[in-house]
C-alpha cells in the first residue's frame, strides 16, 4: 500500500501539471456532452478526436481521451433520467425508473443519488486500480511470450464471447479484425503480405480508418434518418431539488453499494463493460427486493444501484487495458491502440517502465470526477438546450472533422477512402445483426498475438507444448478453453429448448 500511495502522489504531480489539467477538464466536459447527445457515441467521438492527439504529449493524451470515456457516463444519465433518452447503453435501464420519478416531480433527487453513486462507484474503481497495481508490477518479470500469448487468446476470445449477440458472429469479427492486422509489411522477415498490389497498404490499415469508418460513418448512416428531436421547452434544477433526503439516502445507499461491487467484478472480466454490469445490478436488486412491483414506476433503487455499477465498470476497465494489455471492451480497445501509436507498449511492465502515465492516469481519474460533480448542476439546462439542436447540423459537421483527421494521418487520400468503405461496411454489419466492435479487438490484439506466438515456437524449437508447459500461460489456455465449452454448452441447451409458439396460433 505504501508503494500505491508514493506511486499516487508521483500520479498528481504529473495530473497537476497545467497542460495536462487542461486537457483532462477537456475531456470529461467532452464526454460530458456525448453522453447526453443520442447518436454520438463515445468510440466515434474518441475516433474523431484520435488524430488531435498525434501532436499532444502521451500522458495529455491519454487523459483527455479516457476523460471523454468516463465522462460519458455523467452525460447519459441526466438524459436518461430527465427525459427518457437512453443516450449512452449503460444508461438504457436507468430510464426505467430515473424517468418516471422525473414525472413525480422526484427527477433532482434522482439526479441526486445518481451522483452519490458516481462518486461512491468511481472512487472503488479507482481505488481498486491502486492496490492492484504493486500485485500486477511483481508478476511483470514473469510474463514472457508464451503468458502474454496466452493472455491475449484469452483476452479475443472473451472479448468475442461475452459481446452482445451471437458468440459465433463475435468470433467471425475478431478474426475477421485480425486478418485486418495482418495486412502490411511482415516485421520478422520484411516481406509484404495482403496488400494486393498497393503501395499505401505496406504499413498497414490505419487504426484512425478503422475506427472512424466503423463507429462513425457507420453510425451516422445508422441514426441519420432515426433521430428525432427531444421534446422539452426548459429543465431548470436548482442545487436544493439535487439533494435527497435521508430516507431517500438510507433506501439508496445499500443499492449504491451492491452495485459497485458488482461492477468493478464485471470489470475484471474482459468483454463484460459497463453495460452488462448495469443490467446485472438492475436485475439485482430488483430479485432481492420485497417490493419488487414498485420497479418501473420509480423505484430509488432502480437508479441507485446500476448508476454505481456503471461508473465503478468504467474505472474498473482500466485495469485489465493498463496493467494486462487486454482492452476490456471496444473503448479499451480503441485506447489501448492511442498508446501504441504513442510508441507505449501497455502490459505488466507499464507500471514500472511508464510510471507518469500508469498514476498519472489514476490521479486524473479523481479529479476529473471532481470536476464533473461540479459542473453537471450548471450544464443540466445547457445540455437540455442541445438536444434542440437539428442533427441535420450536427452529423455533416461531425463528417467533415473525420475526414479532415483520417487525412491528417498520413496525408493519403487512400486512407479517407478506406475509412468510407469501413463506414459502408460497418453499417451492413448491423444491418444483419454483426457487432463490428470485435474487429477492432482483433486488430489491435492481433499483431501482439501473432508476435508472441512466434517468438514463443522459435524459444521452443516449434513446440505447441510451451504454452501449457509454464504454469500461468497453462492457466490462461484452461480459462479460453472453458469460456469456449461455456458458449458450446450454452448453444447446445439453447437449440435443444422447447419452442414456445404464441397461443393465437390455437384459436
Amino acid at each position: 500500500m505504501e508503494g500505491s500511495f508514493a506511486g499516487l502522489a508521483h500520479g498528481f504531480d504529473v495530473a497537476l501539471a497545467w497542460h495536462n489539467l487542461i486537457w483532462c477538464f477537456v475531456g470529461v466536459v467532452v464526454g460530458n456532452m456525448v453522453g447526453v447527445l443520442p447518436g454520438m457515441g463515445v468510440l466515434s467521438t474518441i475516433s474523431i478526436l484520435l488524430p488531435l492527439t498525434f501532436s499532444m504529449q502521451p500522458v495529455a493524451a491519454l487523459l483527455m481521451l479516457s476523460g471523454i470515456y468516463y465522462g460519458a457516463q455523467y452525460g447519459g444519465a441526466i438524459c436518461s433520467i430527465l427525459l427518457n433518452l437512453p443516450c449512452h447503453p449503460p444508461h438504457a435501464v436507468t430510464c426505467l425508473d430515473g424517468y418516471p420519478m422525473t414525472k413525480q416531480g422526484r427527477g433532482g433527487v434522482a439526479l441526486g443519488i445518481t451522483m452519490l453513486a458516481a462518486i461512491i462507484g468511481a472512487a472503488f474503481g479507482i481505488g481498486q486500480m491502486m492496490v492492484l497495481a504493486p500485485y500486477i508490477a511483481s508478476i511483470a518479470f514473469k510474463f514472457g511470450p508464451q503468458e502474454i500469448c496466452a493472455l491475449m487468446l484469452l483476452g479475443l476470445l472473451a472479448g468475442s464471447t461475452l459481446a452482445k449477440g451471437s458468440p459465433i458472429k463475435g468470433i467471425s469479427m475478431t478474426l475477421f479484425g485480425i486478418l485486418l492486422s495482418l495486412a502490411g509489411t511482415d516485421i520478422n522477415t520484411g516481406n509484404e503480405r495482403f496488400t494486393f498490389g498497393y503501395a499505401e497498404l505496406s504499413d498497414g490499415f490505419e487504426l484512425v480508418a478503422i475506427s472512424l469508418g466503423l463507429f462513425g460513418i457507420a453510425e451516422f448512416l445508422k441514426s441519420v434518418n432515426s433521430v428525432s428531436l427531444a421534446g422539452v421547452k426548459n429543465v431548470r434544477l436548482g442545487f436544493r431539488d439535487l439533494r435527497p433526503s435521508r430516507a431517500d439516502l438510507r433506501q439508496g445507499l445499500p443499492p449504491i453499494l451492491r452495485g459497485t461491487v458488482i461492477g468493478s467484478l464485471c470489470s475484471l472480466i474482459p468483454g463484460t463493460g459497463p453495460t452488462i454490469a448495469s443490467f446485472i445490478a438492475y436485475a439485482m436488486e430488483k430479485k432481492i427486493s420485497r417490493t419488487p412491483e414498485r420497479f418501473g414506476y420509480g423505484a430509488i433503487e432502480g437508479v441507485a444501484s446500476p448508476e454505481a455499477s456503471t461508473h465503478s465498470a468504467v474505472q474498473g476497465d482500466f485495469i485489465p487495458t493498463m496493467s494486462l494489455g487486454i482492452p476490456g471492451d471496444a473503448v479499451m480497445a480503441l485506447l489501448l491502440g492511442a498508446l501504441m501509436i504513442h510508441g507505449i507498449q501497455p502490459g505488466p511492465r507499464l507500471i514500472i517502465e511508464q510510471p507518469d502515465i500508469f498514476w498519472g492516469l489514476i490521479a486524473s481519474f479523481w479529479i476529473g470526477n471532481i470536476i464533473l460533480v461540479v459542473l453537471n448542476v450548471p450544464l443540466i439546462g445547457i445540455w437540455v438546450k442541445l438536444l434542440m439542436v437539428p442533427y441535420r447540423y450536427l452529423y455533416p459537421t461531425a463528417l467533415f472533422f473525420v475526414c479532415i483527421g483520417v487525412f491528417a494521418t498520413r496525408n493519403e487520400m487512400f486512407d479517407v477512402a478506406a475509412t468510407l468503405g469501413f463506414g459502408a461496411f460497418g453499417y451492413l454489419l448491423l444491418q444483419l445483426g454483426f457487432e463490428p466492435a470485435p474487429i477492432l479487438l482483433g486488430f489491435v490484439l492481433g499483431p501482439r498475438l501473432e508476435e508472441n506466438f512466434r517468438r514463443a515456437l522459435l524459444l521452443s524449437r516449434g513446440s505447441m507444448e510451451t504454452f501449457i508447459d509454464r504454469p500461468i500461460s497453462a492457466v490462461f489456455i484452461g480459462i479460453s478453453v472453458l469460456l469456449l465449452a461455456a458458449q458450446v454448452y450454452a448453444a447446445v441447451r439453447k437449440m435443444r429448448a422447447p419452442v414456445k409458439l404464441p397461443e393465437e396460433a390455437f384459436d
